[in-house]
């Protein structure tokens, strides 16, 4: 009896995995979108939430023709992007694709030549025939198209107005009225493009303008065309999310708390912001990692998190780091960055899937060192970190997913995880999958588990942190807010903390002061408030849920040590 394991009953397993799948929408019931309040929706579902997880698809350098076409089939870079869990594409252009006829009337083959990339045009008529000699418009929409058909939402994002790399304060595309960049022309570039995929089930979404920057920018001439450029997105096809970006290198919304704009048409406005190590310069690492997060996490706050509050979905449209694993300012950010996404759910897209560039600032063959896929775009550069992130493609909470009343998820960071009972009360807790994380209550100092009367107990220092009915007192400190500290008996403070087996365990707490060599990370965990019904497996549940009534009964007439006890008994048959 004592290796017996009793498993949840198919019918509840097969429920919770369709509870699963309701949790992140396809395209194809997901069209069109329109907002409620701060998050994404369905209408045609009921106005269920819809959550971008979305990967940046690069379109916009000078060829002109969306990356990696030469490497593989663009279904199966669809297929690549839907594998990884992505249900979502922003994919850039550049304003000349739709107004430079020169330029848009040139088929791929043609593109590709004008630049000296003959293998390159090999390369696309080896794995896309039926692309290479379409005129570039032609090939932009079949691109589209192919994402679509594989349940692959698009954002169109306008990148740019001349095709090259993007950005710099100098490069004429920056801000309205730049060299190259002429409000008319690009209102005709947007109108152009709207009008273009009115009716696909494909496009979701448009963003404006990526990353205004530059010594022009400046909020008066921001209001006055990007409530233009809104106007004539909608007018040319209202059925698109308009995905509104601000200043200094997507960067600066804050003038929106004072001032908000002003549009014809409502339920389909979006903001974007960036944000990457690089974003605070080295921050990272040059200081302390908690101090850091805690200062940077705040300023994100005060520039674009605000709106959240105000009702508004915020979408961060481009984040990334280095896939190597070297970047030291890079590692400790996206700590910090995945903390904070997963404790706001927001909705994002990770730059980027492409491995390598037809052509980038002039050299062919270039590899993206923070794209997903190697240059060869056969294999994940870090297949750890695509594991990682997959906690945050899902929906924490949102319309239309109440499964359950609201409780937290206890999310670790550096691993993309979250903290797990064992499989009888009195085993040590472990990471895993955040889909099947328990349900936690955090109240007043206390972390229990919700439906029972247990709760988190850290006993010994180096010791597992475990069930038990008497509870440790528990508090977000330090400047991060991601150490979950506690206090031993003898007055000794710890921290929640990660053993090379997974397993929680309470530890000195690391980094708390101004040190600049330590890493915390092993230590951040993030308190997720969630609606989502976790998927469960063979936890003994259909067991233990019907005993866990005894021991209610034994609390309620004050019998304490019986009902441990009785715990100590069941966990040891079980």
């Amino acid at each position: 009896m004592a290796n017996k394991h009793y498993s949840v009953p198919s019918f509840l397993l097969t429920n919770y995995f369709f509870l699963f799948l309701l949790s992140s929408s396809s395209p194809s019931s997901a069209f069109p979108l329109s907002t409620s309040s701060r998050w994404i929706v369905d209408d045609a579902a009921g106005g269920q939430r819809v959550k971008l997880a979305c990967v940046n698809l690069v379109s916009h350098l000078e060829p002109m023709v969306a990356e990696g076409l030469s490497k593989l089939p663009i279904e199966t870079i669809a297929e690549k992007i839907g594998s990884m869990g992505f249900n979502c594409v922003r994919l850039t252009w550049p304003i000349y694709l739709v107004t430079d006829e020169s330029l848009s009337s040139l088929t791929v083959r043609q593109s590709f030549q004008r630049l000296g990339l003959i293998d390159t045009a090999a390369g696309i008529q080896a794995n896309n025939p039926d692309i290479v000699d379409l005129p570039l418009l032609q090939a932009f929409q079949q691109v589209v198209s192919t994402l679509g058909e594989n349940n692959i939402m698009v954002i169109l994002d306008n990148h740019i107005t001349t095709p090259g790399w993007c950005c710099s304060n100098d490069d004429g595309n920056g801000f309205f009225n730049d060299r190259y960049f002429d409000p008319n022309l690009w209102l005709t570039g947007l109108t152009r493009m709207a009008t273009l995929f009115n009716g696909s089930t494909a496009v979701v979404g448009m963003s404006l303008r990526n990353e205004l920057r530059g010594p022009k920018q400046n909020t008066q001439d921001w209001y006055k065309y990007m409530q233009q450029g809104a106007e004539a997105v909608h007018a040319a096809n209202p059925n698109v999310l308009v995905v509104v970006s601000g200043l200094n290198y997507d960067k600066d919304l804050s003038f929106l708390s004072s001032r908000m704009v002003k549009l014809s048409f409502g339920k389909k406005l979006v903001f974007e912001a960036h944000w990457y190590g690089f974003t605070d310069g080295q921050a990272w690492a040059d200081g302390n990692a908690n101090e850091v997060c805690g200062r940077v996490s705040g300023n994100m706050k005060r520039m674009s998190g605000f709106l959240l509050e105000a009702g508004y979905p915020l979408f961060f449209s481009e984040f990334g780091i280095d896939q190597g694993g070297g970047n030291l300012n890079d590692n400790r950010y996206i700590n910090c960055f995945l903390g904070y996404v997963a404790e706001f759910d927001l909705d994002w897209a990770y730059w980027t899937i492409v491995g390598s560039y037809y052509l980038r600032q002039g050299v062919a063959g270039w590899s993206e060192s923070y794209g997903l896929l190697d240059r060869d775009w056969v294999e994940p550069r870090n297949r750890s970190f695509i594991e990682r992130i997959s906690a945050v493609q899902m929906p924490f909470r949102g319309p239309g997913l109440v499964e359950r009343r609201q409780h937290q998820v206890i999310f670790h960071p550096s691993t993309g995880k979250c903290v797990q009972r064992g499989r009888t009360f009195m085993d040590p807790l472990k990471l895993g999958p955040c889909p099947e994380s328990d349900p936690w209550s955090y109240s007043r100092g206390t972390l229990s588990q919700v439906g029972t009367y247990f709760c988190l107990k850290a006993d010994q220092l180096g010791k597992a942190v475990q069930l038990d009915l008497d509870c440790s007192n528990w508090q977000m400190i330090s400047d991060s807010k991601m150490h979950v500290s506690s206090k031993l008996k003898d007055g000794t403070s710890v921290c929640m903390d990660v053993d090379s087996d997974g397993e929680i365990v309470a530890n000195p707490c690391k980094c708390l002061s101004k040190d600049k060599s330590c890493e915390p990370e092993s230590q951040w965990f993030k308190l997720v408030n969630s609606t989502r019904a976790p998927i469960t497996g063979s936890k003994g549940e259909s067991f233990l849920f019907l005993v866990r009534d005894l021991i209610w009964k034994f609390l309620e007439l004050g019998l304490f040590h019986i009902g441990r006890m009785f715990v100590q008994v069941v966990s040891r048959i079980v």
